[in-house]
């Protein structure tokens, strides 16, 4: 939305410049200045090279986290937010990912950066198979459809699959990522000398074992998927997207292939989760089938739809709000909520007033959100962005 508007006194004089995303050198400097700062923070940390404490190293997993369930929300707005679909079954796809990138390096020696795109592309193509016949429906009978999927999935690793998922049991033993070779591939070299086997012995692969370095992995993929979604949504494919999004049956009438672009859109969706489930199972070093239930699903719809559906930056938001509120606000403010509630409810046991206690916080902050801000965080900076745009000039 505000893309469209350009600074004052700033025009457009030429196609690039008009198509650009960041229109200004301030918003040139704003993006990379903000992308090397988001690089720098494992260095300051205690994992760093100079062993700095500046920025807190629990804080290095948190924003890996954050970063992994934002690829996943970003999926589910490109289905949801763009193309007007909907999924309930988002985590998963999300497990399909995790587990078949997890299954590549454990049992069959694929290395991370062949099996994360292997994983994405067999996650995407599962989410063709439960796609089509939600093509046929809308609305309700959508989101019975992919409901589903969410459980016919998460039974077929949990039952069949047992002997290979270890089903209700974790699966552990996942290779973390290397980058370079070791020295048993150095001795299957041709013509190998005593000082090549001693530099890798020294040396070694790197080895993305820590969240610190696991960092260098999530984030820039992440900003790099972050950056491709919100092109998608100014090709012909994003503009198809819309169209059905806004009316499927005068897109349709305008000559746009429907049933295509809604597969596509599924297909997207379930691609960007089956990313975030291999880099969760990498990030973990293990997997949890418990990590990826119903209940998981519908957060991921609570994040996106606080975040804002439709608009780019909508993922990041809701993620960072959700997690926020997880993390640091729920656990600071339920001892004091929890004592009132037992006050205003004595015939309410305290132990199951405590357990539903976070569910009950986290469904009253999305019903206010609901009420006060429909269209999300994302919808509210995107006025103040453009408010920013529009003032005048400034007097002497």
């Amino acid at each position: 939305m505000s893309e469209a508007i350009r600074p004052a006194g700033v025009f457009d004089t030429r196609y690039e410049e008009d198509i650009a995303l960041n229109r200004t050198r301030g918003e040139h400097a704003t993006s990379l200045g903000s992308f090397l700062l988001l690089m720098c923070l494992p260095l300051i940390s205690a994992a760093g090279p100079l062993g700095l404490n500046w920025f807190p190293l629990h804080w290095i997993g948190t924003i890996n986290h954050i970063a992994i369930l934002t690829i996943a929300v970003q999926g589910l707005n490109l289905l949801i937010g763009y193309c007007g679909q909907i999924s309930f079954g988002q985590a998963a796809f999300m497990a399909v990912g995790g587990y078949t990138s997890a299954l590549l390096g454990i049992h069959w020696g694929i290395p991370f950066w062949l099996a994360l795109p292997l994983a994405a592309a067999f996650t995407g193509f599962i989410g063709i198979l439960f796609g089509l016949p939600a093509l046929r429906v809308k609305g309700f009978y959508l989101a019975m459809s992919t409901l589903a999927a969410q459980f016919i999935l998460i039974w077929f690793i949990h039952f069949p699959l047992e002997g290979l998922t270890n089903g209700s049991r974790a699966l552990t033993r996942i290779p973390p990522p290397t980058l370079g070779p070791t020295i048993r591939e150095v001795q299957a070299l041709p013509v190998v000398g005593p000082q090549n086997l001693q530099f890798v012995a020294q040396r070694g692969p790197i080895t993305f074992s820590s969240a610190a370095e696991m960092y260098y992995i999530i984030v820039p993929l992440t900003v790099f998927l972050m950056l491709a979604a919100r092109n998608i949504r100014r090709t012909r494919t994003g503009r198809a997207f819309i169209s059905i999004r806004d009316n499927d049956l005068a897109a349709e009438l305008l000559g746009i292939n429907v049933f295509y672009y809604k597969l596509q859109a599924f297909f997207l969706c379930s691609v960007y989760a089956g990313i975030a489930g291999a880099l969760m199972a990498y990030h973990q070093n293990s997997l949890s089938i418990t990590s990826f239930m119903l209940d998981h699903s519908i957060i991921y719809l609570a994040m996106l739809v606080i975040g804002g559906a439709g608009f780019p930056l909508g993922p990041i938001f809701g993620v960072t709000i959700v997690q926020t509120l997880t993390i640091i606000i729920i656990p600071a403010i339920a001892p004091g909520i929890g004592a009132f509630l037992r006050w205003l409810l004595p015939f309410v046991q305290s132990a199951n007033l405590s357990s539903a206690l976070t569910l009950l916080l986290r469904g009253g902050i999305l019903l206010a959100f609901l009420l006060f801000e429909p269209r999300g965080v994302a919808h509210r900076w995107e006025i103040l962005k453009i408010s920013w745009k529009l003032r005048p000039f400034s007097h002497e």
